[in-house]
């Protein structure tokens, strides 16, 4: 029974190539969500589930898994790594709970993993650090620790070392005692790491003088008041560290708690194959139930403004990569997706939740669409704001003056991908 469980949305950050859909291959797999250990470069991951994603071997829209770890029932998102699509990785910050800051060891903090640090403090978010690649030579931990407590922040905190293999067991180990066994991050943790606890907080650090032990929910408040961050060391292709940060995450997340009044918020909009809308959202307060009319009305006003709209959501979907499950109510916590709503945008608040999340990361290029001669400009210029609807960064206008239709894009990348969507639909 899902509703026993604790709802948490964890999102996968990273700069490209850092082996973020590897991690989540492999935590997918370590928690029995997937049978089958996918691989980007063999073209089947479990979560680039698009055509042009296998093709070119990166993330280019953000997609959610499920899994569970302990008592919480986790949905992941894995966002673009590529900075063309950084606009789509920004999306989603707005629902989560944690975030899985992906760092490659090999390159250490580059310009665009700053940019996310600073995305991932104007949102509130905690994060937790994984820093793969700990498997090639020249690695040196303590080197990339000092980079990260210099470029990122002085409360990054090494808690599980990767120098060292993990005992090989399938299943995520729960709980401090039973990791000690496993070579579990108690027990790879530097001797160093409760003193540097206690110096992120002073009244923890008055308590450790005093003697006292730091608990493990001390650690847990810590990490989502973001007072402290995390950071484990391993590989996601050799498959070591991996199960300390799940076991780090499982005793270093608490759930949030949610008012009884309904509020979701929108962090994207997409397509299903046989064409259906589907607004993705996570529930704020409340419940939404199958059939529930939903509306941009704002809380507390009785009076219907111009332009007001109600629909009914549908259908109720909890997707894991290409596949769904359809169920008739969704608790707070929990991110769905909906049918049946025409009318919805990225960022919006519905119910409780009333101000719109506006972006930080937009483009600067404006580019002008060239279509073929024979081709109806009209009819293009609608069918390209329903991609518009799903990137809302793209801002396509019609130019009165000059006949052209105008889009704003990331880069080069974006721009190929754009062309490949168009000719797809």
């Amino acid at each position: 029974n899902t509703s026993e469980k604790k709802h948490i949305c964890v999102g996968l950050l990273a700069h490209v190539d850092a082996g973020k859909t590897t991690l989540a291959e492999r935590i997918l797999f370590l928690t029995g969500s997937v049978r089958k250990l996918g691989r980007v470069d063999h073209q089947d991951a479990f979560l680039d589930t698009d055509d042009m994603e296998r093709a070119r071997g990166i993330t280019i829209f953000s997609k959610e898994a499920r899994f569970s770890l302990g008592e919480f029932d986790v949905a992941l998102l894995d966002t673009p790594g590529h900075v063309d699509f950084s606009a789509e990785m920004e999306r989603t910050l707005q629902v989560l709970d944690y975030a899985v800051l992906v760092i490659s060891g090999a390159d250490g903090v580059q310009g665009h993993v700053e940019t996310l640090w600073r995305l991932l403090k104007r949102y509130g978010i905690p994060v937790f650090l994984f820093i793969n690649k700990m498997d090639q030579d020249g690695v040196r931990e303590d080197l990339l620790m000092e980079q990260l407590q210099k470029r990122l922040d002085g409360r990054c905190v090494r808690f599980c070392s990767g120098e060292r293999e993990e005992a090989g067991s399938e299943a995520v180990s729960g709980g401090y005692e039973k990791g000690r066994e496993k070579g579990d991050w108690r027990c790879t943790a530097p001797a160093s790491l409760w003193e540097d606890l206690a110096m992120c907080d002073e009244t923890l650090l008055e308590r450790y003088l005093e003697g006292e032990a730091i608990t493990p929910e001390d650690i847990a408040e810590l990490i989502a008041q973001r007072r402290v961050f995390p950071c484990c060391f391993g590989s996601a292709l050799k498959g070591f560290g991996v199960i300390g940060l799940l076991s780090l995450m499982e005793e270093g997340m608490k759930e949030k708690r949610y008012p009884g009044q309904f509020g979701a918020r929108v962090y994207k909009i997409s397509r299903d194959p046989a064409g259906n809308r589907l607004t993705h959202l996570k529930v704020t307060g409340g419940r939404l139930y199958v059939k529930m009319p939903l509306s941009d009305r704002q809380e507390g006003t009785q009076q219907p403004r111009e332009g007001m709209w109600e629909e009914k959501a549908d259908q109720l979907r909890l997707y894991s990569g290409d596949s769904f499950q359809a169920v008739s109510e969704v608790p707070a916590g929990t991110v769905c997706a909906v049918t049946g709503l025409t009318k919805t945008f990225a960022g919006q608040g519905l119910g409780r939740e009333t101000e719109p999340v506006l972006p930080l990361l937009e483009p600067v290029l404006t580019y002008r669409i060239g279509l073929p001669d024979d081709c109806d400009v009209h009819s293009m210029y609608l069918k390209l704001k329903q991609l518009e609807e799903e990137e809302p960064e793209l801002s396509i206008c019609w130019e009165e003056a000059t006949g052209e239709i105008q889009a704003r894009v990331m880069g080069d990348v974006q721009t190929e991908i754009l062309k490949d969507q168009i000719r797809r639909r």
